[in-house]
């Protein structure tokens, strides 16, 4: 039996091949592969006294050859391919270990120029994959170190391994190359500016329990590059499985702590905040968001942007949440929270800089693409279009009721006061029924003068601004672009209301 050898990545490789030579199996390799396994005492039959053909360009040709391919494609059970490998002097080859040039290491590096990363597209290991691969009624293929183990311990069993292994490990063959080559197309494509196609390579993370609803079924998968904000790379100190409304939720919590750079807290229910807030430390913003809306926060979502005290921690005890989110759990803070066996505790990478993932959304037959809406504006005195101007107190009020409204289920109306929401409305099919939710909601909440109102869209009408008015609200910020713009910026003045215009829409459908 026989075994060809020629691997990148070498994890593992001399102690397999090793256990491969005191079965009794011939070991055959290629260059470096070769050099590392003599070197560690290994016998090993050089590549070119199978072919009788030295490695030729640099490398690039070596297994591309008929006493290679021949002795992996050959069925031993069909006459013909029997006569044809004596004919030739071909011998057969039993098992296949290879992986791939590293192409994707390759491209992440900064600054690569496109000779490396073609340098680094493999062509032979493929090919010697696919045809191991199809003939994997005899030949065994191994393209990942974690499966050496179980094919040394079947060929020591039995002989060979198992034909129900090799058929496995046939479509991980497949996979690994039908991986490689949508990235080297997705890399080529880019070069020559194509985007017609869409490769998508993600793994699973878990099955879920069930999906949106108990009868739907539903996996969790993350893309290859880890991003930071990402729910699919958090790691979960405490608490029980995630579901897949979870998931959603926490994303969407994700998003909005991702825009503010002071300590901040939000809390959500549904995909939309139900309390956030800005503070001095992470209790303050806690505290701060919790007391928005003290009622909507049950069974909720909490993310920060800084470190959980234990301090913070015993504030958020009491309350029932599915899931606190940060960057770090203090341990002191983990032995408080760590109480609640159900409440699960994540650690997300929150790194500012990191590359701005893709958005996908499935709809029937199909994939909407589109840039994550990560960058926002500032809000500055120089937007505001009327008479009135903002008083100074106010400006970072509308900056921050600017940066949340982006995050709310559109038409979004957010109410704020003093670096915190006090009334939200989210997702009414008229903004001025938006409003009406938002402003009630803070006069609820005793907040009835010196408001600052967010809309995510411009006013088509100034009844939004009317309302605004009899609630308290002193500021507003929104897109601007209606055609009625100037009846909104009149009656702001009218009702002496500084309006400011963004130029810029955060619509989330």
């Amino acid at each position: 039996m026989r075994a060809l050898i020629s691997v990148s990545d070498k994890t593992g490789v001399v102690e397999f091949a090793r256990g491969l030579r005191a079965l009794g199996w011939e070991v055959i390799a290629t260059g470096g592969t070769m050099k590392l396994l003599r070197d560690s005492g290994v016998e090993t039959i050089n590549i070119s006294d199978v072919t009788g053909f030295p490695e030729i360009c640099d490398g690039r040709v070596k297994t591309l050859h008929p006493k290679v391919h021949g002795g992996l494609l050959a069925r031993r059970d069909d006459p013909e391919h029997l006569k044809a490998l004596k004919e030739n002097g071909i011998e057969f080859i039993d098992l296949v270990c290879v992986n791939l040039y590293p192409f994707r290491q390759t491209i992440a590096r900064p600054g690569v120029k496109m000779e490396d990363a073609i340098e680094n597209i493999d062509i032979g290991g493929p090919s010697m994959l696919r045809s191991a691969a199809k003939n994997w009624a005899d030949v065994t293929v191994v393209c990942d170190p974690a499966d050496y183990a179980t094919v040394l311990a079947e060929i020591g069993a039995g002989g060979n391994t198992e034909k129900a292994t090799r058929l496995k490990l046939s479509a991980k063959a497949y996979t690994h190359t039908a991986q490689y080559d949508a990235m080297i197309a997705t890399y080529m494509r880019a070069q020559a500016g194509l985007n017609e196609k869409l490769f998508l390579e993600f793994d699973r993370v878990q099955s879920l329990r069930y999906g949106e609803n108990p009868h739907q079924k539903a996996n969790f998968y993350r893309e290859g590059a880890e991003v930071p904000y990402s729910l699919a790379f958090a790691r979960q100190l405490n608490g029980k499985e995630l579901s897949y409304n979870n998931i959603q939720d926490a994303n969407a919590a994700l998003c909005i702590v991702r825009e503010f750079d002071e300590p901040f807290c939000v809390g959500l229910k549904h995909m939309n905040p139900c309390g956030a807030a800005t503070g001095r430390d992470v209790l303050d913003a806690w505290t701060k968001a919790y007391e928005a809306d003290k009622v909507s926060i049950f069974g909720g979502i909490v993310a920060t942007n800084r470190p959980v005290t234990r301090e913070a921690a015993e504030a958020m005890k009491p309350i029932f949440l599915e899931i606190i989110m940060a960057p770090k759990f203090e341990p002191e803070a983990l032995e408080v929270l760590c109480t609640k066996k159900n409440l699960r505790l994540l650690e997300v990478n929150m790194e500012k800089g990191a590359a701005d993932p893709k958005q996908y959304v499935s709809v029937n037959g199909g994939l909407l693409v589109q840039d994550l809406d990560v960058a926002t504006k500032s809000v500055a005195a120089d937007m505001c279009v009327t008479r009135t101007q903002p008083a100074a107190e106010q400006m970072a009020d509308l900056d921050f009721g600017w940066h949340i409204v982006k995050h709310v289920k559109s038409n979004a109306i957010v109410v704020v006061k003093e670096g915190r929401t006090v009334g939200v409305g989210a997702g009414q099919m008229n903004r001025i029924g938006s409003a009406e939710i938002a402003l009630k909601q803070a006069r609820a909440a005793g907040f009835t003068e010196g408001l600052v109102l967010a809309s995510d869209g411009f006013f088509p009408f100034d009844d939004c601004v009317t309302l605004a008015a009899e609630y308290g609200v002193t500021a507003i910020v929104q897109p601007g672009g209606s055609v009625r713009d100037e009846e909104s910026i009149a009656k702001a003045n009218e009702k002496g209301i500084a309006m400011l215009f963004t130029g810029e829409r955060h619509f989330k459908h």
